[in-house]
């Protein structure tokens, strides 16, 4: 096979040697990275050269935390992420009731606290803009659903209808039902039905959205953190459909639900551990398991030390005592636990039973690994990097533009901790960065514009929020490239450009580094190379 000579940009390598004047691909891996010289003659003499043009060329990214179902079935739904008013909201549903007047229900998503009057919202709010169907609106964290009455109705919910474990029916002053569904409430009643509502044809084509969107971002692997049959089923598929590959490498969680029954939790585990055994592949593979320990800070159900500026608190989702066991015999297993964790109470919960693990299990290899960690106590990156738990974290959820509610609903000093990425750094944790899309966009680049600046991709007329906490652009790269793809333990095989390992790249139709982060918000991909393949490819070199 004749080697291919990338050189005339910007190289960034994320490896030992971090910036290189030209890379020589040969196959599915890399052969040489460095001066264009010495890559002349490592390439051969019958090799094809691409020049960059002044691009950047840099490791494909790893989305380390991901929901990719989910994601291709939000992009086939009513985006409302950046309507900021109610109004807003209403118009952007009417208007899909009206292109599709045939359709059962309108599905929406990424709608913001602060965009309602006074942050609650109510069934009638949605009734007044689409009454004559249901309408289910997943909120920009998916914690929470908010449904207007007919939905409502659909679904069965009453006043008599009881809290599930760990979630929570929203009721008005009367004791009915509000129209909102927080955490586990979300899950087993709206999540539940639509996805019996839907086939495989649906899942198919999520996928296939999903594939595509982050082959044009300059996305080569993924982290799933809420797989489950119906998902892993839909990849099998994917991959049929391409001979047996994907443009994606996949490593993912499986999904862990606290029914409150030790013997079922476990059986979860156990399933768990059989597909890590057999699902092995390059392109998609099981590897661990996903708590969610607690909720989010926005809707106040993420578990604190200290109440929330309302008074309010909340009970972790998975308490210490259920939580115990299931990472005990997932450790055991060698299966990966990945634990959501927003709130301080939570992440120390969160470190007690990874701590208990391998008191019981003893010493082992192991990389756990906690998400999100929007509000973590002083002293949790240095108990974290002790343990050799990853940080993994989501510079997009700190935008400035969606950081007020968040705010607000802490009220005081702990606002000014928010979102610490440097801690974990100066702590020697590893620090893994990623979207956890759905709940934010999966964009790649502008996830890095945030965490070089702290400024908001959304909605440039905020000011930077926390901008002590950015980190330097080479920095912010290598958590998203090179710590991403060692946080599953692919750290030895890609996630860099260096000899032996993978040809995984992407290629930057600009140079934030000559032109400074803001080029990021416009800067799109032009290339992405996955195992020497190119899954996408815009014609611009």
């Amino acid at each position: 096979m004749t080697a291919t000579v990338y050189t005339g940009g910007r190289i960034f390598t994320a490896g030992r040697q971090p910036w290189a004047d030209a890379l020589v691909v040969d196959g599915d891996s890399v052969v040489f990275a460095g001066d264009a010289a010495r890559a002349t003659a490592a390439a051969g003499p019958d090799a094809a050269t691409i020049d960059l043009g002044g691009r950047l060329l840099l490791p494909g990214f790893t989305d380390a935390h991901t929901h990719l179902v989910m994601m291709g079935e939000a992009l086939g739904r009513v985006g409302l992420t950046d309507a900021r008013t109610l109004g807003e909201i209403q118009e952007r549903l009417r208007a899909a009731r009206e292109a599709r007047p045939d359709a059962a229900r309108v599905l929406g998503r990424g709608w913001l606290f602060d965009s309602i009057p006074g942050g609650v919202p109510t069934a009638a709010m949605i009734d007044a803009a689409v009454g004559d169907v249901p309408v289910y609106l997943d909120a920009n964290d998916y914690h929470s659903c908010w449904l207007n009455s007919a939905a409502l109705s659909e679904l069965g919910i009453t006043r008599d209808t009881p809290d599930p474990l760990g979630g929570r029916i929203g009721r008005d002053a009367d004791g009915e039902p509000d129209g909102m569904l927080y955490e586990t409430a979300a899950q087993v009643h709206a999540w539940a039905f639509l996805a019996d509502q839907t086939d495989d044809g649906d899942r198919d084509a999520a996928v296939e959205r999903t594939l595509a969107a982050y082959a044009a971002t300059g996305v080569t692997g993924a982290v799933d953190m809420a797989f489950d049959e119906l998902g892993l089923a839909a990849f099998h598929r994917a991959a049929e459909r391409r001979g047996g590959r994907l443009p994606l490498r996949v490593a993912a969680h499986w999904f862990v639900e606290n029914t409150g029954d030790e013997a079922a939790n476990l059986a979860q585990v156990v399933r768990a551990a059989e597909l890590a055994a057999t699902v092995r592949s390059p392109w998609l593979r099981v590897v661990g398991i996903k708590l969610v320990v607690d909720g989010v800070i926005d809707a106040c159900t993420a578990a604190m030390r200290h109440p929330y500026s309302n008074g309010s608190n909340a009970e972790p989702i998975w308490p210490l005592a259920d939580m115990k066991p299931v990472v005990a015999a997932a450790d055991a297993a060698g299966l990966q636990v990945a634990l959501h964790a927003i709130g301080d109470l939570a992440s120390d919960i969160a470190l007690d039973a990874l701590e208990h693990a391998a008191e019981v299990n003893g010493p082992r290899a192991r990389r756990h690994r906690i998400e999100h960690l929007e509000y973590a106590a002083p002293g949790t990156a240095e108990r974290m990097a002790r343990l050799g738990v990853t940080a993994s974290m989501q510079p997009v959820h700190a935008d400035p533009a969606i950081f007020d509610n968040w705010a607000a609903m802490l009220g005081d000093d702990r606002v000014d901790r928010a979102f610490a990425w440097p801690e974990y750094v100066a702590a020697g944790a590893l620090l893994a960065f990623s979207t956890d899309a759905p709940t934010a966009p999966h964009d790649a680049l502008p996830n890095m514009y945030i965490a070089a600046t702290r400024k908001s991709a959304l909605d440039g007329s905020f000011a930077p929020r926390h901008p002590h906490y950015a980190l330097p652009l080479e920095q912010a790269l290598t958590h998203a490239t090179r710590d991403a793809a060692a946080s599953v333990g692919d750290g030895a095989t890609r996630g860099r450009l260096e000899a032996g390992l993978a040809a995984d790249f992407a290629i930057v139709d600009a140079d934030p580094f000559a032109a400074g982060p803001e080029s990021l918000l416009a800067a799109r991909i032009v290339r992405t190379v996955v195992a020497g393949e190119t899954v996408h490819d815009t014609g611009a070199l």
